[in-house]
């Protein structure tokens, strides 16, 4: 397993669940498969500058798909569930989003 943090913490998972979560200080993310919770505890807070309370983690198992005649299995995923403590600062995971349906709206309001 790499050491680089990035490698460990591969994208955060933007569900209606997730966000639910995220009132409850609760950040859900794909990590990599053959990662443990210390790396991923260490990769969130090199990352975010924020303290990890607690790391759940999950496996999803692969899914086998049928496309006509072809078939065959989607990858399997590990997601972690990140729990920061109370005095942590907030997880911005959709600023960029965010940003760009803030020019959006005013592009639209131009015309």
């Amino acid at each position: 397993m790499s050491d680089n943090a990035h490698d460990v913490i591969k994208t955060p998972v933007i569900t209606e669940k997730a966000m639910d979560l995220m009132g409850e200080r609760k950040y859900t993310f794909l990590v990599a498969p053959g990662s443990n919770k210390i790396q991923i505890r260490h990769a969130v807070e090199e990352i975010f500058d924020v303290k990890v309370k607690e790391v759940n983690l999950m496996n999803i198992r692969k899914k086998f798909r049928r496309y006509g005649k072809y078939s065959g299995y989607k990858a399997g995923k590990r997601k972690a569930i990140i729990t920061l403590t109370a005095d942590s600062k907030e997880i911005p995971v959709l600023n960029n989003n965010q940003a760009s349906d803030e020019k959006q709206d005013q592009s639209t309001d131009k015309k």
